[in-house]
């Protein structure tokens, strides 16, 4: 959880680096800004905090396994370097409204971590929730995935931030 905190504060800190107009920015019509990283991240890793939670509360699912893939994604605490197509759902990812709501959506999940962190040390319980591609994570592994997440996107980041120079220049 510490290492999901500093992903977190690294994502807070380099917001500083953007305007408005460069967040919202698109490399191409069919490509996220950086902004809708922003607002995917946040999504996504809220999702993930809250799944913690319920795994922390419940024994439900205990029995189930993450896929083979998961597994892989955990040994190598990373995604693999490709780029993936996520659920359709993604397309309608929104432009962020400003950049301090960005700013406050990211804190605000540290915050929900700082309540939720001690749930998941010290459950009894063995819950697990289900992932739309990876089958069944503990909370442990909800939080762990959510690190793992916001570090893949910072590929994403890389390149639009290479598109971001070019613009500019």
């Amino acid at each position: 959880m510490k290492d999901l905190n500093a992903s977190l504060d690294n994502w807070i800190k380099d917001l500083d680096n953007y305007s408005f107009e460069q967040l919202t920015a698109k490399p191409s019509p069919e490509l996220w800004s950086m902004g809708q990283v922003y607002v995917h991240l946040i999504q996504v890793t809220r999702h993930f905090v809250e799944q913690a939670a319920i795994c922390a509360g419940s024994n439900e699912n205990a029995h189930e396994e993450a896929s083979p893939s998961a597994r892989t994604v955990f040994q190598n605490n990373d995604l693999p370097d490709t780029l993936l197509q996520g659920p359709p759902s993604n397309a309608a990812t929104p432009q962020p409204e400003s950049k301090e709501r960005l700013a406050q959506g990211l804190k605000k999940i540290k915050e929900r971590l700082a309540e939720v962190e001690p749930l998941v040390t010290g459950s009894t319980f063995g819950g697990k929730t289900k992932h739309p591609g990876l089958n069944y994570f503990s909370a442990t592994e909800c939080l762990h995935f959510a690190e793992i997440h916001l570090r893949h996107h910072l590929r994403q980041k890389k390149r639009i931030d290479a598109f971001l120079q070019t613009a500019q220049a």
